[in-house]
């Protein structure tokens, strides 16, 4: 059964496609894989976007007589004539998947130019926080005169966002207009032209509105959070506002559950891409019967992530698995989660006394912020617990000192640890743009590189193309650095030595340090670019 769960999205898509080849055959159509097929973005925003989207067909070529289509139902005559009418050409019918096709529109950014006018064609429905079933229906056609093009601005932002799997939108005040980016990769980038100085107030208060937030109030941050459905999707987003000097700015956090809930049935280990002694050194501690794992890294790392695909690999109904975060941004059948509620009291402390009273096996606490939950997760993993957490620090040395500062007690912490992994996310190489590059002398250097060693070798660097969004990059990889707790390095740390003798004693004992797992496993293997783990790692001269 767990296995049917694990591997159902895949195979959806793969009876979707075997579909489509039954009703190319049956119309006389050819097949066509989109996945492996080239799209030209002009040639798609030459259509009306809502047109595209209704039919279910995506434009491929053109040339001075015909238009060749892939199109999800190659029995629709009357779209085929439609088509035909708008060009004037002949249309050459290939079938195509609807989901494939959805995917190719996605990638052919016809969110930029054209959906801003389409989104009077999609309904947006927020749904109340209280978890009740009502839910308010809003669509522009129903809006005032005065409000409907702001609350269809404020929509179209939220939706392109979606379309292109951003994972915050920046809506940012400036003297001259109004900037609007999406985080993407990890990277942000301009969404659209600046809007217009006199539009900042009525955009952060129609986002006011929708999270519940008190539009009056200019003067102090306020933090809020409403849920969207679009196009039957449920989405989450966290707002937070923030007065500048030009106006306030906002910061909108997606997280769309219906996505994660998909990456997170194939969320494994292996995955994620941690090399093989990496993963080989932390699964090991994973599986211990009590004891602390920490994991380590700046904001957005992916520290997360790496916790949930440890829980997964280790659940088993033999076990009591319980959490406590803030938010829960991932869920998982078979274990409990618990959101931290700050206004109402429950604290991480809080929430992690209540949860040793509910006999857990297994506890993921979110982070670990205070000395108070620090302390409390010392003794939980010293009185037979596993605990996964995470703390903000560098590295897995910098993890050591944030601890002692916090001034929990040095022989329980070091007792209760097991082992700390420290991780990146670096993104990937557009496999259809990217190139092999030799690197001069001066740039090796500049990157902490020994010219003598890697003078001959082969470097890789994208320049963008439409597959990728002109970015030269698609998707994130991690890479980590395990730091496992000898007896010599428990007494070195209990002697209050320099951590850099810990960590010299680390590097004797075997272990491969962050930016050198980037450089061996991602960088000359073509995963990544060398410039791209230099903005993510320290360059060590």
């Amino acid at each position: 059964m767990k296995k049917d769960k694990k591997t159902s999205s895949s195979m959806n898509l793969r009876d979707e496609e075997e579909q489509t080849k039954k009703i190319a055959q049956r119309y006389n159509v050819p097949y066509i894989d989109l996945s492996g097929s080239a799209v030209s973005r002009k040639l798609v925003q030459s259509f009306p976007v809502d047109f595209l989207h209704r039919a279910f067909f995506i434009p491929l070529e053109e040339d001075d007589s015909r238009v060749k289509i892939a199109i999800a139902n190659p029995s629709d005559i009357e779209t085929i004539d439609s088509i035909e009418s708008y060009l004037g050409k002949k249309v050459e019918v290939y079938a195509a998947s609807r989901t494939s096709i959805l995917e190719a529109l996605r990638k052919s950014e016809t969110a930029l130019q054209v959906l801003k006018d389409a989104t009077e064609g999609y309904i947006v429905q927020v749904v109340e926080k209280d978890g009740s079933d009502q839910e308010e229906v809003i669509s522009v056609e129903t809006l005032a005169d005065q409000d409907g093009s702001i609350i269809k601005l404020v929509n179209s932002i939220i939706f392109t966002a979606v379309q292109k799997r951003a994972s915050d939108i920046h809506i940012e005040s400036r003297g001259e207009g109004v900037n609007v980016k999406y985080r993407i990769d990890g990277i942000l980038g301009e969404a659209m032209e600046a809007i217009d100085k006199k539009f900042q107030a009525p955009v952060i208060s129609r986002v006011k509105i929708m999270s519940d937030l008190d539009i009056a109030e200019r003067r102090i941050p306020q933090d809020g959070r409403f849920r969207l459905r679009i196009k039957d999707k449920t989405i989450d987003f966290r707002v937070s506002i923030m007065p500048a000097i030009y106006g306030e700015d906002a910061v909108i956090r997606i997280l769309d559950k219906e996505m994660i809930t998909e990456a997170i049935e194939e969320l494994r280990m292996d995955l994620l891409g941690f090399s093989d002694a990496v993963l080989k050194k932390f699964r090991k501690y994973i599986v211990q019967p009590y004891g602390m794992v920490l994991v380590t890294g700046p904001t957005g790392s992916g520290k997360t992530t790496t916790l949930y695909a440890a829980l997964t690999e280790i659940k088993s109904p033999e076990d009591k698995i319980i959490t406590i975060e803030d938010p829960v941004e991932y869920q998982i059948d078979g274990i409990t989660q618990i959101p931290v509620h700050e206004k109402k009291g429950l604290t991480f402390a809080r929430g992690l006394r209540s949860i040793l009273r509910h006999d857990p096996d297994k506890i993921m606490v979110g982070e670990i912020r205070d000395p108070d939950t620090a302390q409390i997760a010392i003794q939980s993993a010293l009185t037979g617990h596993l605990v996964f957490t995470t703390v903000h620090a560098n590295n897995c040395f910098d993890v050591i000192g944030r601890f002692l500062h916090m001034k929990v007690d040095p022989y329980s912490f070091i007792s209760a640890l097991n082992c700390i992994l420290a991780q990146r996310l670096v993104r990937i190489l557009c496999r259809h743009c990217k190139k092999s590059v030799k690197y001069d002398k001066e740039i090796l250097l500049e990157s902490g590189l020994d010219p003598d060693e890697y003078e001959g070798e082969t470097f890789y660097e994208a320049k963008g193309c439409p597959e990728c969004g002109f970015t030269g990059y698609s998707g994130r990889t991690a890479i980590a650095e395990v730091l496992e707790l000898s007896d010599e390095i428990r007494e070195m740390i209990l002697a209050r030595k320099p951590l850099s003798e810990v960590k010299k004693q680390a590097k004797e004992e075997g272990m491969i340090f962050l930016r050198e797992t980037g450089i061996r496993d991602k960088v000359l293997e073509g995963v990544t670019s060398l410039r791209e783990l230099n903005k993510v790692t320290f360059v060590e001269r």
